[in-house]
């Protein structure tokens, strides 16, 4: 990746709060805890001229056995292999510490430009302790606020000098789908990245709650293309009991809110619980394309009829959203698990489908006319006209001499039978009427 820079160092310096500043975004969670950052987390900047990346990472612990610290860690190896230009940060407040030391041994291997970023120096009194830092061995100390962005400036000056200046930017996910893989905590979601990408793109733990940020990561195999973001486990509100997890749940959401096709994931041992039916009903709400995956599938008993009883069963419990496709995976044994892309392909190009306007007339009015609107108050509903309107998702406009007397029943009949007649699997189907 051209013009990249991965910011390093140990846990709690500000990392997160300076990748923040250099995207204009606040896309990585920030908070006092140390060990908040664990996937690696990218973004996009441009100075005077230069455009480049940059990789937030988690605070790099040496020799720990922590089950998180090794595997972010192993994140930071893949930044560090990754990154044009490193950024190691270290806190001037607490000042020079071992783990700063032994991080310091590892970065001078590198024979990749290393800048070494003394943060939190909020005043010049506290900048005028950056003077300790010289000790790691790794050239000029730039002392920087990550918070109020003081000393950054410099920094970057010397940093671009390293870039390429014609790398136009442009956002690289701008017209590929945007799939979001969705609910609640250690059901897979991480798992089924992995393996989509061929690489431990997320952090995977048996600890519900492992990840934390929303992650995007571009597919680009077998002639499909999909930006996929992982998400934290969205529990319900009450047991949320963290700032961390809070933050987390909200990132899920706006990733939600973002995408064109939500992979809603189930854990087959557990069944559909009240929180996958707010998580579905969240999806619908937004318009969002949706592809049910009923995973760990190897653990649960079955016979041949098992998963068609499983689906109804699920599909009982969501009505009226019953127009999903569902899919049995087992991500540890790789079952399955590409057909997901295949559905989700077949959700999109039914969301983005448009239904020729004679096609859809010749169809619709026959089906009203064999089964027309039922009177009402001695008053007769009569539909003229229909046509698909430029929408985001299927939405379909019935042209009557009295639309305030067409029942809901009738709309979802007339649903019903544009999914029976043209599809649209895994997507909502909008109905209005308009006074002709």
């Amino acid at each position: 990746m051209k013009n990249l820079i991965a910011i390093v160092g140990r846990p709690n310096v500000g990392k997160s709060t300076f990748f923040n500043r250099m995207t204009g975004q606040r896309d990585a969670i920030m908070d006092d805890q140390p060990g908040v950052t664990r996937d690696r987390n990218y973004g996009y900047s441009e100075w005077c001229g230069y455009n480049f990346s940059i990789v937030d990472t988690g605070g790099y612990v040496v020799n720990s056995d922590d089950i998180f610290e090794e595997q972010i860690r192993n994140q930071v190896k893949l930044a560090l292999e990754e990154a044009t230009v490193i950024f190691f940060m270290v806190d001037i407040s607490e000042g020079l510490t071992d783990l700063d030391k032994d991080f310091a041994k590892y970065i001078r291997r590198s024979k990749k430009p290393v800048y070494l970023l003394a943060n939190k120096a909020d005043s010049p009194n506290k900048a005028n302790y950056a003077g300790e830092f010289y000790a790691l061995g790794l050239g000029e100390v730039y002392s920087i606020s990550s918070q109020n962005g003081s000393g950054t400036g410099d920094l970057l000056d010397e940093a671009v000098k390293h870039f390429e200046k014609d790398v136009e930017y442009k956002d690289p996910y701008e017209g590929i789908p945007k799939v979001s893989i969705l609910g609640r905590p250690n059901v897979g979601k991480s798992s089924l990245l992995n393996v989509l990408l061929g690489e431990n793109r997320s952090i995977v733990t048996d600890v519900a709650g492992t990840t934390r940020d929303a992650i995007d990561s571009l597919y680009n195999a077998y002639g499909k293309k999909f930006v996929i973001t992982d998400t934290a486990g969205i529990r319900k509100k009450a047991k949320v009991k963290e700032d961390i997890e809070f933050y987390s749940v909200m990132r899920s959401i706006r990733a939600l809110e973002y995408s064109d096709v939500c992979v809603v994931m189930l854990d087959a041992t557990q069944g559909i619980e009240s929180q996958d039916l707010s998580i579905l009903a969240l999806a619908h709400k937004n318009k969002k394309g949706i592809v049910l995956v009923v995973n760990k599938w190897d653990l649960y008993e079955k016979d041949h009829t098992t998963a068609k009883t499983y689906e109804t069963f699920i599909k009982e419990k969501t009505m009226p959203l019953d127009y999903y496709p569902v899919l049995f995976t087992s991500v540890l044994n790789k079952q399955r698990v590409f057909d997901v892309l295949e559905k989700v392909e077949l959700v999109y190009a039914n969301k983005t489908k448009k239904i020729p306007t004679h096609e859809l007339n010749e169809v619709m009015l026959e089906v009203i006319e064999n089964f027309p609107p039922p009177s009402v108050k001695g008053k007769f509903v009569k539909i003229k006209y229909v046509t698909q309107i430029p929408t985001h998702s299927p939405t379909f406009a019935f042209f009557c001499n009295l639309p305030q007397y067409v029942k809901e029943s009738y709309q979802r009949y007339l649903e019903n039978k544009i999914r029976e007649k043209f599809g649209f699997e895994g997507v909502p189907v909008t109905i209005v009427f308009r006074k002709k």
